[in-house]
C-alpha cells in the first residue's frame, strides 16, 4: 500500500478489502504453521483443525479471485503470492489425503497444483533477485511430482521432471547456493522411480501404457455362493520401507509405493461424493471408509513404529483387522542360542539415527544381548490380541514363521523368499520381486520370465486370463477342508482376498520356475502354513500357469514334471 498522503486517497471500501486480504493470509499462515504441530498418529485429533484450515483457505482464494483488481493496485499482489495460495491449498489435500486414505483427495490437489503451472503464477519468480522465491517454486514442482506419481500420471510427471531440471540449472546458474546437489538429488531419484518397474506395456505405436494397480471393482475375485469366509474388514494398516539402497522419492520407497497402491480403490470424482473436507455435519453418519486408513512410515525408528502401531491398535474399531506391512532389510541374531523364542532369531531393521538408547555400545561388544534396532517377531505379540495381517518382505521374513497365536485372533503372516536367483537379485534396488507380485502380478511373472515389453493387446488378454487364475484360487482356498480358519476369517475383505490369491499365484509360480527350483529353492512362506497340496502345489493351479506362459510363448521357463497326471 502506498505512503504518505496518497493513502488518504484510497477509498475505504477499497482500504477494508486490503485490511481484510492481510488479515485472512496472516490467519491461514498461522494455521497452517500449526499443521506440524498436529500428532501425527491418531484420526480424530485432527479434524477440527484441518476444517478449520479448509475453511480459511477457501475464504481467502475466493476473496483473491473477487477483489483482484483492488489488490493489484492497492495491495501490489503479485503472481506468484496467488500460487503459493494455490500451492498451500494443494498440500492441504495431499495431506488430509496421507490423513485420510481417501484417493479422491489427490484429484484436488491435481487440480490446483495444474492450476498453477498452466496459470504460470510462478513464471515471474525468475526474474526478481531473491533465491527464497525460486526456492518455493522448486519445492512446489516436487511436491506436484509426487502427487502425479501416486495418481499415475507418467506423462505428466516426465513433463514436470524436465521443467524442474530447467529450472535447477538456471537456478544454480544464477545463484551460488549450498543446495544444488541436494536438487540434483532430487532429480536422480524420481528419474529413477519412474523407470523402477521392470517391464513396459506398448501401445501399436510404441508409446507405454499406464497401468493403474488400485483395485477396480473387476479386481478382485467375488465371493461365490457356498464360500464361507468371515466378516472382517481391512480398516487400518501400516506401510513400513527400511530396505538399504531401494529407489525411493519423498520418503516413499518403490516397495512402500506399490503396497499403498495395493492398499487403495481408484479414484472417484471428490465433487461428486463428499463435502468438504472436515465440514461434515456431526449429525450425519459418515459415509463408509473406502480404503483402510494408512500410516507411512520411512525408515522409522522402533520408538516411531511402536507409537504408531499403538494407536492403530487402539482406535481399530470392531470386526476390523490392522495389517503391517515390513519391506526391510533382515536383522539375524549374532549369537548362538538355546532356546527358540520370538526374540531369538532375528528380525527386521529399524533406523537407529534417531533413536539413542542408554548403553548402545556396551550391547555391540555383548553377543548375548538381543539387536534392539529391530522388530522382532515377539514384540508384535501384544497386538495379536485383535485381528492382524502381517506382511514381511525381507532376507530374514522367515523370523516370523515361528509366530505363536496365543490370544486365538485371527492372524496370518505372508513372508517374502529370503534369497533369490542370481539373475533377478540385481533388480532388488527397483523394489522387491515379492512385492511386484502382490502389487502387479502379470509384471511379476512377465519378469520372472525373461521379458520386459508387451504389446497392449497381449498384456488386457493375459490380465484376464489372470483374473480367472485368481477366481479359481479362491475356490481352492474357501473348498480346502484343512486350512487354517485365519485365512478364510480374512477372506471376506476384498483387498485382504486379493493379496491372499496374489500370494498364492506368486508361491505357486515360483515353486515351478526352472531357476527358482535349480538356484535357491526359497519360496515364499505363510504362518500358518498354507496345505501345499491344496493350494501352492495344486496341480489344476500349475496347470493354469503353464497356460499363461503358453500365451505369453515361454512355457520352456517352466518345469512340466511337477504336474500330476490328467
Amino acid at each position: 500500500m502506498s505512503s504518505g498522503g496518497a493513502e488518504d486517497d484510497i477509498p475505504q471500501a477499497e482500504r477494508k478489502t486490503v485490511t481484510d486480504f492481510c488479515y485472512l493470509l496472516d490467519k491461514s499462515k498461522q494455521l497452517f504453521n500449526g499443521l506440524r504441530d498436529l500428532p501425527q498418529y491418531g484420526q480424530k485429533q485432527w479434524q477440527s483443525y484441518f476444517g478449520r484450515t479448509f475453511d480459511v483457505y477457501t475464504k481467502l482464494w475466493k476473496f483473491q479471485q473477487q477483489h483482484r483488481q483492488v489488490l493489484d493496485n492497492r495491495y501490489g499482489l503479485k503472481r506468484w503470492q496467488i500460487g503459493e495460495i494455490a500451492s498451500k491449498i494443494g498440500q492441504l489435500y495431499y495431506h488430509y489425503y496421507l490423513r485420510t486414505s481417501e484417493t479422491s483427495y489427490l484429484n484436488e490437489a491435481f487440480s490446483f497444483y495444474s492450476a498453477i503451472r498452466q496459470r504460470s503464477y510462478y513464471s515471474q519468480v525468475n526474474k526478481e533477485d531473491r533465491p527464497e522465491l525460486v526456492v518455493k517454486k522448486l519445492r512446489y514442482y516436487a511436491r506436484f511430482i509426487v502427487v502425479c506419481l501416486l495418481l499415475n500420471k507418467m506423462d505428466v510427471v516426465k513433463d514436470l521432471v524436465k521443467e524442474l531440471s530447467d529450472e535447477i540449472e538456471d537456478y544454480t546458474h544464477r545463484f551460488n547456493t549450498e543446495d544444488q546437489v541436494e536438487w540434483n538429488l532430487v532429480l536422480q531419484e524420481v528419474a529413477a522411480f519412474i523407470e523402477a518397474d521392470p517391464v513396459m506395456v506398448l501401445n501399436d505405436d510404441n508409446t507405454i501404457v499406464i497401468t493403474s494397480n488400485r483395485l477396480s471393482e473387476t479386481g478382485a475375485p467375488l465371493l461365490e455362493q457356498g464360500m464361507i469366509v468371515g466378516q472382517l474388514a481391512l480398516a487400518d494398516a501400516l506401510i513400513i520401507g527400511n530396505c538399504n539402497n531401494q529407489v525411493k522419492f519423498s520418503e516413499l520407497t518403490v516397495d512402500m509405493f506399490r503396497m499403498l497402491q495395493a492398499l487403495e480403490r481408484e479414484p472417484m470424482n471428490l465433487a461428486s461424493q463428499m463435502n468438504k473436507p472436515g465440514m461434515q455435519e456431526s449429525t450425519e453418519k459418515p459415509a463408509r471408509r473406502e480404503n483402510p486408513h494408512k500410516y507411512l512410515l520411512y525408515k522409522p525408528t522402533f520408538s516411531q513404529l511402536y507409537t504408531f502401531l499403538a494407536a492403530s491398535f487402539k482406535e481399530l474399531p470392531a470386526n476390523s483387522v490392522l495389517l503391517i506391512y515390513l519391506s526391510a532389510t533382515g536383522v539375524f541374531p549374532s549369537g548362538r542360542s538355546d532356546s527358540e523364542g520370538p526374540y531369538d532369531f532375528g528380525g527386521v531393521l529399524t533406523n537407529s539415527n534417531r533413536d539413542i538408547i542408554n548403553g548402545d555400545a556396551i550391547h555391540k561388544r555383548n553377543q548375548s544381548y538381543k539387536e534392539m534396532h529391530c522388530l522382532h517377531p515377539g514384540d508384535l505379540y501384544p497386538f495379536t490380541r485383535k485381528p492382524l495381517f502381517i506382511i514381511v518382505d525381507s532376507s530374514n521374513s522367515v523370523a516370523y514363521k515361528n509366530f505363536t497365536n496365543l490370544f486365538g485372533q485371527p492372524l496370518v503372516c505372508l513372508l517374502s523368499p529370503t534369497a533369490y536367483p542370481k539373475a533377478l537379485q540385481d533388480q532388488s534396488q527397483r523394489g522387491s520381486l515379492f512385492t511386484l507380485f502382490l502389487n502387479n502380478p502379470l509384471m511379476a511373472f512377465l519378469f520372472v520370465s525373461g521379458l520386459s515389453s508387451m504389446r497392449r493387446g497381449l498384456w488386457e488378454k493375459c490380465q484376464d486370463y489372470l483374473r480367472k487364475i485368481n477366481r479359481d484360487i479362491a475356490q481352492l482356498l474357501t473348498h480346502s477342508r484343512s486350512i487354517d480358519q485365519s485365512f478364510l476369517q480374512f477372506f471376506g475383505d476384498e483387498f485382504l482376498r486379493l493379496l491372499l490369491t496374489r500370494f498364492i499365484f506368486c508361491s505357486a509360480t515360483m515353486r515351478m520356475h526352472k531357476i527358482f527350483r535349480q538356484e535357491t529353492r526359497n519360496y515364499p512362506e505363510s504362518y500358518p502354513q498354507l496345505p501345499r497340496d491344496e493350494t501352492v502345489e495344486n496341480p489344476h493351479l500349475q496347470k493354469h500357469i503353464l497356460e499363461l506362459a503358453s500365451i505369453l510363448d515361454v512355457r520352456n521357463v517352466f518345469l512340466e514334471n511337477t504336474l500330476d497326471d490328467y
